[in-house]
């Protein structure tokens, strides 16, 4: 942490999901006189979508950083493990402090804070939690708990003036009625609701993330993305095809599809999904894919479909028995 200086307003750094927590944490240091700015990381398991909103209605500036490379290195073996899905909560929040910790540095602030809540949650917010996450971030005493202050031990920050102890607050537990409370008093209408915002705590999400990581194994960052759309089905161990449910997907996943390596599949004469192949594929994989597109479109099993493909900039159609989309269930994913 570094020292401050007498005359130097004093400056703290937040972590900022958008939440009320966390805008709540910010304002009650702002009320303070505290010159406050917020960092907000990305993955493609999480944006910073609501941090923005925040910061617009708080009227504090945010920083904004994609930590993708580090967090999937992170996510290889999190030494306290993942949660009840893929959500390696305790080892993600102290990932996010190591790397506020080194902006906090560079840029002079004075020290990092949260709108954690001791308790809040069963796993990662309990008073031995945020100790690990503090040690494991490596910037033990450097890290302020605005909401839960009273709760836990004197920091640095307090002991040393920078922040005022008394004008900290207590919350504890799941309750979220001293939150709203707070929320009234300072003016904040408008908030989230509480529900998390990272895909790795969701069952169906986490399903398909284990599959690419260690059926697949082979993957780019963008096949990270494409999970959170469509339909995807397990062709080979190398190989899976991912085919949108409406047009919104349909758009999401052609943002995410490199034609010097995918192949592109559509109906040509039905509106349907738009699929893509994925992987290490062949001619078998492809003939199997443009059935399966068929197999989602308003033609009938058994039915003859003629399929688009497109492959390396190359376009060429197939045809196809469509068939019956409740066959295909045991290759989803």
């Amino acid at each position: 942490m570094t020292q401050k200086k007498s005359t130097s307003p004093v400056r703290a750094l937040g972590l900022c999901s958008g939440g009320l927590d966390s805008m709540l944490a910010g304002l009650v240091l702002k009320n303070q006189g505290i010159d406050v700015t917020w960092i907000s990381f990305e993955t493609p398991f999480f944006s910073a979508d609501k941090a923005r909103k925040a910061s617009d209605r708080c009227s504090i500036p945010l920083l904004v950083q994609d930590i993708t490379t580090a967090y999937l290195q992170m996510m290889s073996a999190p030494k306290a493990g993942f949660g009840k899905n893929m959500n390696p909560c305790m080892d993600c929040h102290a990932l996010m402090f190591e790397k506020a910790g080194h902006i906090m540095n560079e840029q002079r602030f004075d020290f990092l804070f949260s709108g954690e809540v001791v308790g809040q949650r069963p796993k990662s917010q309990t008073k031995n939690a945020l100790q690990y996450v503090e040690k494991n971030s490596f910037f033990k005493g450097a890290i302020l708990r605005p909401l839960s202050a009273l709760c836990l031990p004197e920091t640095p920050m307090e002991t040393q003036g920078l922040v005022d102890r008394t004008k900290l607050l207590g919350i504890s537990g799941r309750t979220r009625k001293p939150q709203m409370a707070l929320a009234k008093k300072l003016g904040i209408s408008e908030y989230p609701a509480p529900a998390g915002g990272c895909l790795l705590t969701d069952k169906q999400f986490s399903i398909r993330l284990k599959d690419l990581l260690y059926v697949q194994k082979n993957w780019e960052v963008r096949h990270l993305h494409l999970l959170k759309y469509g339909r995807h089905f397990r062709l080979t161990d190398r190989c899976k095809l991912v085919m949108g449910r409406s047009r919104h997907d349909n758009q999401q996943i052609l943002a995410w599809y490199d034609p010097d390596s995918d192949v592109r599949l559509d109906h040509a004469v039905l509106p349907g999904p738009v699929s893509l192949l994925l992987g290490s594929y062949g001619k078998v994989q492809i003939q199997k894919a443009a059935a399966m597109t068929a197999a989602y479109t308003k033609a009938g099993a058994g039915e003859i479909s003629e399929i688009r493909i497109t492959q390396k900039g190359r376009q060429s159609r197939i045809r196809v028995t469509t068939p019956a989309a409740a066959d295909l269930q045991a290759l989803l994913i």
